[in-house]
């Protein structure tokens, strides 16, 4: 594991990141995804977004939170795209919010069909456009489903 934190490994200081964050090293934690999202992980922006919102090794900076989930967002990161559509509502920008979700609803976010139903009932969301994001969410589900991760996921349950 270190061999490949020595070589920059993105992928790897990372994850190096998870492990010092959750042991409550925020500190190097901060500096591992850093260094992961200079080299461009997505995860470590999400990541980095999240000590900024917590306030876990850094001061909380709204600024640097948004920065980081819009950075992670733009590489696909479902989760950051989602944070984005709830920062969009809070600031009462349920257009901009909805279309955060449609986006991360397609790519298999469950969270975000949920704010999308729930905006369907208050007329915020067409019929044509949950459907289409229904679909969507449907089809980048069944694209992660394989037999193996399935097994796995059973083998996880029984644990």
């Amino acid at each position: 594991r270190m061999k490949r934190v020595e070589v920059n490994d993105p992928v790897a200081l990372c994850r190096e990141g998870v492990l010092q964050y959750h042991k409550g090293d925020y500190q190097s934690a901060f500096e591992y995804f850093t260094k992961a999202a200079e080299l461009g992980n997505v995860d470590a922006h999400y990541q980095l977004a999240v000590m900024y919102d917590d306030g876990h090794g850094v001061e909380k900076d709204k600024g640097k939170e948004i920065y980081h989930l819009e950075e992670a967002a733009i590489g696909g990161h479902p989760d950051a795209r989602f944070n984005l559509g709830c920062e969009e509502e809070e600031n009462g920008n349920i257009e901009k919010a909805v279309k955060h979700w449609i986006i991360s609803a397609t790519q298999g976010h469950d969270k975000s069909i949920k704010a999308l139903m729930g905006y369907f009932k208050e007329g915020f969301v067409s019929k044509d456009d949950l459907a289409a994001a229904l679909r969507a969410h449907q089809a980048a589900v069944d694209a992660t489903k394989s037999p193996q991760r399935e097994a796995a996921e059973e083998y996880a349950r029984r644990k």
